[in-house]
């Protein structure tokens, strides 16, 4: 590259930092740059600077772990509730009152998910948008402890998981922004346990407030579980608005040479950095996604594996069923769930390590069978109290199947946020599914045998599902690889414009780069 064409892509480098949200979909292709370091001071300086910006972008990620902590404590607290006396007061023991309550929350969650991660992609600032949909979804948790019936239940719950749908993928999405895909995986493991924290400290916190809020100021302690637990999400939230990042090309905590370096960064790990663009690419990116058959098939593995979880729903009531009662069946709800964490952590540090999850996948699926399995063989205390540690190991290859989705579709960015939130908002589906197989009426007196035969099902399912993703993603290697080898000395996102040719999305990716199996 000569010294004017260098100076040309300084200036449309820019450029596009000065106004990123131009809406016409620009590219800044950073494998044009100067290939040396020269402007971060050489090779040594530029590792060291990228070490600080990893660090400082970390400190600032942190708190999606608390948020996802209170975003699933406040879907979680009416089963935490539902024998504290939630229940008997709002009459939710007639037919599948209950159920239905339990699942109403996951259509409004399903049905927004795909338009929030559409405009949080075509915004700078995805702080302001999170934070504010925390505060929301903080108030209606406040306003379901001042629930009198089913009727009114049954509306802040769906209005909930409705509000609670901007989180979760948005914040997969605004991971996948800022870190490698070899950085990925910890991410997403160390926010995932803010779920199974949720799982462990949120019955813990309950225990704690039913125990101790039971008819102060004339309340009951269910509703009092609402309240404080819903003041504090508000609180969270008011405070992510000034801690969250928003996306490297927008950032205002970077300086400008930072800036450069967490684009080119990404640059270098994907080829191309998409910026945010607007109404039109957000749509294109939909149909791109909505049409990849590659997004449909982790969908459904993904669906599986929601279905084979869903007993963290009703965590309380197996507990209960064990013969745990009160106050206990919640404290007994946690060390599964620390341990699961515990566990979480490791096992996808040596994914990320290892270039590989789908073996990472089965293997954790195989371990939640053997709980299954366990729990279907004997209704012993002790050996199902057991089982439910290696159920919710099922959770370390399910953190695995995110960390996959974002490293499957790497661009445009639209594409890549559409297909995130996809993903997510099926596999709820099998929530909605789960909520109905540990009906206690039907399947409590026989000890859930049925209810864990389905989970066992749906998990084994997964399995064969993921393999399957796995040799798609390894064809689609071998044709990259074909394409190379067809036009040396060519980058295969440049084959299209430069030799007039059609080629599938996911082969237009830079050379030498290949999908993690």
């Amino acid at each position: 590259m000569n010294i004017e064409e260098n100076k040309d892509f300084k200036n449309e480098l820019e450029e596009h930092e000065a106004a990123p949200d131009t809406g016409n979909g620009t590219t800044v292709d950073l494998e044009t740059y100067n290939n040396d370091d020269d402007e971060f001071g050489g090779y040594e300086n530029r590792k060291k600077m990228e070490r600080k910006l990893v660090f400082k972008t970390d400190l600032r990620m942190s708190i999606m772990i608390i948020i996802y902590i209170l975003n699933y404590i406040d879907r979680n607290n009416v089963p935490a509730a539902r024998y504290q006396g939630l229940q008997k007061d709002l009459e939710l023991g007639v037919g599948q009152r209950y159920e239905t309550v339990i699942s109403i929350l996951y259509v409004g969650y399903i049905l927004m998910q795909i338009p929030s991660n559409g405009l949080i992609s075509i915004i700078n600032r995805p702080s302001l948008y999170i934070g504010a949909a925390m505060s929301i979804w903080g108030t209606i948790s406040v306003l379901t402890g001042i629930t009198e019936n089913y009727v009114g239940i049954l509306m802040t719950r769906f209005f909930l998981g409705f509000i609670e749908a901007a989180f979760l993928p948005g914040a997969m999405f605004l991971l996948s922004k800022w870190y490698k895909k070899n950085e990925l995986g910890v991410r997403m493991t160390l926010l995932y346990c803010g779920n199974l924290i949720s799982n462990a400290f949120g019955n813990l916190i309950a225990a704690g407030i039913v125990n101790g809020m039971e008819g102060k100021l004339g309340h009951r302690a269910w509703r009092w579980l609402f309240y404080i637990e819903g003041a504090l999400t508000i609180f969270v939230a008011v405070c992510s608005v000034f801690i969250l990042p928003d996306f490297p090309e927008t950032e205002r905590f970077l300086s400008p040479l930072e800036r450069k370096l967490a684009i080119r960064r990404m640059a270098e790990d994907a080829g191309k950095v998409d910026s945010v663009g607007g109404k039109k690419e957000v749509l294109e990116g939909m149909k791109m996604a909505l049409s990849d058959y590659k997004v449909w098939w982790l969908a459904l593995t993904l669906t599986g594996m929601v279905i084979g979880l869903s007993f963290n729903i009703y965590f309380p009531t197996l507990t209960k069923n064990m013969g745990f009662e009160g106050t206990r069946a919640l404290l007994m709800c946690a060390p599964p769930w620390i341990f699961a964490t515990l566990v979480a952590f490791p096992w996808s540090v040596n994914s990320d390590r290892c270039q590989e999850r789908t073996f990472h996948i089965l293997v954790s699926n195989l371990i939640s069978i053997a709980g299954f399995i366990i729990a279907l063989a004997t209704t012993n205390q002790a050996a199902r109290y057991v089982a439910l540690f290696l159920m919710t190991l099922g959770y370390c290859g399910f953190i695995c199947v995110y960390a996959f989705t974002a490293s499957s579709f790497i661009r445009p960015t639209s594409r890549r946020s559409v297909a995130i939130a996809f993903v997510n908002a099926f596999s709820n589906i099998g929530n909605i599914a789960g909520s109905y197989i540990w009906d206690a009426d039907k399947f409590g007196p026989d000890g859930y045998r049925q209810s864990y035969a389905i989970c066992l099902s749906c998990t084994g399912f997964s399995c064969f599902a993921i393999l399957g993703f796995r040799y798609i993603l390894k064809d689609i290697n071998k044709k990259i690889e074909k394409l190379e080898e067809e036009y040396p000395g060519v980058d295969p996102w440049d084959v299209p414009e430069k030799f007039d040719r059609k080629i599938d999305y996911s082969l237009l990716v830079k050379r030498g780069f290949r999908y993690m199996l």
